[in-house]
């Protein structure tokens, strides 16, 4: 048998590991996507957005550090370059974003590309018996799934 020590089959994990670098790269894409907005944002909904948008790369910052030490926990190497993660990553890059409106699309849009990304790694992780990815992602997904319909909501959809 070709199982790691946490009992996974070793080429499986390394699947997995390549998908959590995935999803670990669409993060912090994500995470400086916030950052930029937080900073950016003007208008009437500047106060609400300003601290919307910091409890959301705070909170993916913690994630960020998850997703990482789930990758080190399968003895896999997280990426850790701009460069990895402008190459890895599928969520779109905001720049120069200050309408409210705008802002709070391109966070939608993230959530649901992260969405996509995290249920492709529960499958795999539920084929790989690996309930320690498989709770991570549970978590994930119930959590954006509330946040995109709370800012569907925003928005008025």
């Amino acid at each position: 048998m070709n199982k790691s020590i946490l009992g996974l089959d070793k080429k499986e994990s390394a699947n997995l590991v390549d998908n959590l670098n995935g999803l670990l790269s669409n993060f912090q894409i994500y995470y400086q996507n916030l950052r930029g907005l937080h900073w950016n944002i003007k208008g009437k909904n500047f106060f609400d957005l300003h601290i919307k948008f910091e409890e959301f790369y705070t909170d993916s910052q913690v994630k960020i550090d998850d997703i990482a030490e789930r990758i080190l926990t399968l003895q896999g190497k997280p990426l850790h370059t701009f460069a990895d993660y402008l190459e890895t990553s599928t969520v779109a890059v905001g720049k120069d974003i200050s309408n409210d409106v705008m802002a709070v699309e391109l966070v939608v849009s993230s959530l649901s590309e992260l969405l996509k990304i995290e249920r492709e790694i529960l499958d795999l992780s539920d084929k790989t018996d690996d309930e320690g990815t498989n709770s991570m992602m549970s978590d994930f997904i119930s959590e954006q799934e509330k946040t995109i319909w709370m800012l569907n909501s925003w928005l008025g959809k």
